[in-house]
């Protein structure tokens, strides 16, 4: 099993900068790739930025390349998501999750957090 605890959202201005932290705890040598998804209610997961853990290649969404960075501390399990020049189509729940494949599609990772809001105000 693999524990996921997500922090760093909250209430930002757009043009904004917000850091969020995903920190990763348990068995989570099998589950070792990283991602950050986002959903609002009453719309689908949408795929936002993916890290290998091992390798460090990422994966971004076309809507976040050049404003987001996806980074990790191997030393502290923990995986981030810079996020600058925030806009208020990025407020949404963020997700983190872990899984075996470096993968933009959800139902590839196995184990997810309880999701941390961000909130873009014009």
């Amino acid at each position: 099993q693999v524990q996921l605890v997500e922090s760093g959202g909250g209430l930002v201005q757009a043009g904004g900068s917000l850091r969020l932290s995903c920190a990763a705890s348990g068995r989570t040598s099998g589950s070792s790739n990283m991602g950050w998804f986002r959903q609002a209610p009453g719309k689908e997961r949408e795929f936002v930025a993916a890290i290998g853990w091992s390798t460090g290649s990422t994966l971004y969404a076309d809507s976040v390349k050049d404003r987001f960075t996806i980074a990790r501390d191997n030393a502290k399990n923990t995986v981030y998501l810079q996020m600058n020049s925030l806009k208020p189509e990025d407020t949404d729940v963020y997700y983190c999750a872990a899984g075996p494949w470096l993968s933009k599609q959800g139902y590839t990772y196995d184990y997810w957090g309880q999701g941390t809001q961000v909130t873009v105000s014009s």
